[in-house]
């Protein structure tokens, strides 16, 4: 605690504010629909060396010595706006900034800055903006942002056509996943071929692999911040889409002129009333779909007050009938306040709800049914100065109450229940923050920020020592009890070098812990994954993460360069023993085994920004290992989610006004795998044993998607489009899963089998626009 303190002294002491300087700031939107814009640059053309960028909110401030100014505005996508003022006091100065002509279904991955990439002190960080419709193809035409960011370096993807993702070695529930500051345990629908994000309702998203910010946390690996759309303030319009499998709809508008407004977005999928409507007789009682629904009201209260309400619901459906059905989704609402109290000091309060719920019905005529659940409820807030040009901080606070169901199990018929219910546990999770962007100098910034945490896990249910995975003592708590706390310092720093206006170097150090764990024994979600924090026995995971970066940017802006590498000390892994019996213990600790990990590699990044060919080649080469007692003889092994080699090559071509064509090549190092060591025979059934943990390989998994956009008619007032697109172009058969069973023909032998989903999958969309 005293380590905090003298960081936050330091922070609001750095600097003294420069005298006889005055402060422009504002508000920057979009002038066609009155939209904040996110990280718009803001130069002086008189001091070429100065300049700042709008935050989250769209509020910028930069301070000046009094005198003559031309501010210059930029912003991909948007023309640039010059405007001229006499700085002699403080002022006010909202902007507004025009859409450039563009074909529809641009999507750019980039820094908002032609060069932010070189002048920004962050590292490891990706932003992919969403102004328009995508233009890369994906799996049977649903568009998916998070697909896409599985095609930039050091973000892999956990599997075919999958949404969940890895990021520098860490595993899928290691990235905080986050929609208007709200937690999503789960972002994927259909066992994570879709993402739960609909593109129509995203303004932006960014993804912090490497130097962190202090105001997240709570994850190991990366942060994904997704910001939905404003409504726009001035009129009605909408957009939407027809395809093989899905439809989507949005429409948005202004509640009142220029003070508040509303969008609402739908989607759902339809592929087995398709199937049943063709014929298709397996379909007769069976479901296969999702469906989500988007919305957000905006209201600007004054010059210095905005209220935002978001919120989201989605739910999945899979089942046959008199069989088994399964059915998922998530709950989000949040509420934002963004006050600016002067030039200087603004301020972000958000109360958000989370609701994630998978139940089970596993056998309809018993009842018998299993039900997981987690629930948040969370209070951020974040304070902004800017007590002069060098010098940016941020502080603040989240407090967060978790409720965590592993699994709730009820039958018509008590004999059917053969375990007892999981504990409901309950946990309170508190963090204070405080971070300074600095700069010290026209070549050199730095970043700097420290992070306590502290993880409570509250009364009311039992808890258990251990030795040797059998359970010996247990502990009665009450209801509210403090029965154990975690507390974590993790400090932040970051620096950029600027060796001259188009290079840099970029180092950081980041420190991160997690209180909350998925055990999963797949890629997939499942019914056998279960959410569990930390109790007296599962302590919070810890990563220490170093990272170094050139970055290059060539032909005036035109091409982007970076090369990064980073090493990650992992410390409180967790992964199941030899044999885990994961489907029938309430007290799953019992399976469990703790122990270290490593990752470290090296990440390429080339792209074309501009131009009628655009595109970019990313490739990782990478290793995730872990040491765990009692798990191949102690012995460092691959992780699930190691993968040796990674490479995403994306192109894009504007072929004339009608037509762009687009591609994408992807190939990865196979997955880890454990083949058996042995076998014996119980009564005519093989029984497998294994000994070493994944020290096989998967086959290599490569696929080339193609995809192409014709536009049909273009106005002011209405856009169409055909999109087209081919998944698996050559039919590689990748695999997605594999197993052992006995030969049929003689069964004292065994033989392994692979299971692939896709081959070449075609698809069409009608999107519009109006």
């Amino acid at each position: 605690m005293k380590l905090l303190f003298v960081t936050l002294f330091l922070l609001f002491n750095i600097a003294a504010v420069a005298q006889n300087k005055y402060t422009v700031n504002g508000k920057i939107t979009n002038a066609e629909n009155g939209e904040i814009l996110v990280g718009v640059s803001i130069g002086v053309k008189e001091l070429p060396q100065q300049g700042s960028f709008g935050d989250e909110s769209g509020n910028y401030t930069i301070s000046l010595s009094p005198g003559e100014y031309t501010l210059i505005f930029k912003l991909m996508g948007y023309n640039t706006k010059e405007i001229k003022l006499k700085l002699n006091e403080n002022k006010t100065l909202n902007v507004a900034l025009e859409t450039e002509v563009v074909s529809l279904g641009e999507v750019e991955i980039s820094a908002q800055r032609t060069n932010e990439n070189v002048k920004n002190v962050e590292s490891g960080v990706d932003r992919l903006q969403i102004d328009l419709v995508n233009k890369i193809p994906v799996l049977l035409g649903e568009r998916d942002i998070l697909k896409t960011l599985q095609l930039l370096p050091g973000i892999m993807s956990a599997g075919e056509g999958n949404t969940g993702f890895y990021v520098r070695g860490g595993s899928n529930d290691q990235n905080l996943i986050m929609l208007d500051n709200a937690t999503v345990y789960n972002p994927s629908h259909l066992f994570g071929f879709f993402s739960t994000f609909n593109s129509s309702a995203v303004d932006n998203m960014t993804i912090y692999k490497g130097s962190m910010p202090a105001q997240y946390g709570g994850r190991l690996s990366s942060t994904l911040d997704v910001s939905m759309r404003d409504g726009d303030l001035k009129k009605f319009h909408g957009n939407g889409g027809i395809g093989l499998i899905s439809s989507n709809m949005t429409f948005e508008g202004p509640i009142q002129k220029e003070k508040s407004s509303f969008i609402v977005s739908a989607r759902r999928t339809y592929a087995d009333a398709l199937a049943r409507l063709i014929g298709v007789s397996q379909a007769k009682d069976s479901k296969l779909y999702f469906y989500d629904l988007n919305a957000k009201l905006s209201y600007v209260l004054s010059d210095k007050d905005k209220l935002t309400l978001t919120a989201y619901y989605g739910k999945d459906k899979l089942g046959l009938s008199k069989v088994a059905t399964i059915d998922w989704g998530n709950t989000i609402a949040g509420l934002k306040w963004n006050h600016i109290f002067s030039p200087k000091a603004s301020s972000t309060t958000t109360f958000s709800y989370t609701d994630y719920k998978y139940n089970v019905d596993v056998d309809l005529t018993t009842g018998l049914k299993v039900a997981s659940r987690i629930q948040d409820l969370n209070l951020h807030q974040e304070f902004n100065f800017y007590p002069n040009d060098k010098n940016s901080i941020k502080a603040g606070f989240t407090s967060i109450f978790h409720r965590v169901v592993p699994g709730d199990l009820t039958s018509k018929d008590e004999s059917q229940l053969q375990i007892a219910p999981y504990d409901h546990r309950e946990s309170w999770e508190n963090t204070v923050f405080a971070s300074n962007s600095m700069k010290l100098h026209d070549r050199l910034e730095l970043s700097y920020g420290l992070r306590l945490s502290a993880f409570t896990v509250l009364g009311g249910e039992e808890y258990y020592n251990f030795a040797d995975h059998a359970i010996t003592d247990t502990i009665h708590t009450r209801k509210g009890q403090f029965f154990k706390t975690y507390w974590n310092i993790e400090p932040r720093v970051s620096a950029a070098f600027q060796l001259n206006d188009v290079s840099s170097v970029k180092a950081a150090f980041t420190r991160t812990s997690q209180h909350l764990h998925l055990l999963s024994t797949s890629n997939m979600s499942t019914p056998m994954d279960r959410w569990i924090g930390n109790t007296n026995y599962i302590k919070p995971e810890i990563a220490n993460q170093v990272s170094l970066g050139y970055f290059r940017n060539f032909s005036d802006n035109m091409f982007e360069f970076s090369a990064e590498i980073y090493y990650k000390d992992l410390h409180n892994q967790i992964d199941y023993k030899d044999g885990a019996d994961v489907r029938a213990k309430e007290i799953i600790e019992t399976e469990l085994l703790f122990g270290k990990g490593r990752a470290y590699g090296l990440e390429l990044f080339l792209k074309k920004k501009f131009g009628r060919f655009n595109g970019w080649i990313g490739y990782s080469l990478a290793r995730t290992e872990k040491k765990i007692t009692g798990i191949n003889n102690g012995k460092w092994y691959a992780a699930n989610q190691d993968r040796t080699h990674d490479l995403s090559v994306v192109g894009i071509y504007d072929l004339n006004k009608k037509w762009t064509l687009s591609a994408t090549w992807v190939l990865a190092t196979g997955n880890p795998m454990t083949f058996p060591s042995g076998k014996y025979v119980v009564d005519g059934h093989a029984i497998y044993y294994y000994e070493d943990r994944n020290s096989y390989r998967a086959p290599s998994f490569h696929r080339l998607d193609l995809g192409a956009i014709c536009t049909l008619k273009k106005t002011k007032k209405y856009t169409s489009e055909l999109a087209f697109s081919v998944y698996n172009a050559y039919g590689r058969k990748n695999p997605y899963m594999f197993g052992f069973r006995q030969n049929e023909d003689n069964r004292d032998l065994s033989e392994s089998y692979m299971i692939y989903l896709f081959s070449v999958i075609p698809s069409i969309s009608w999107n519009f626009k109006f």
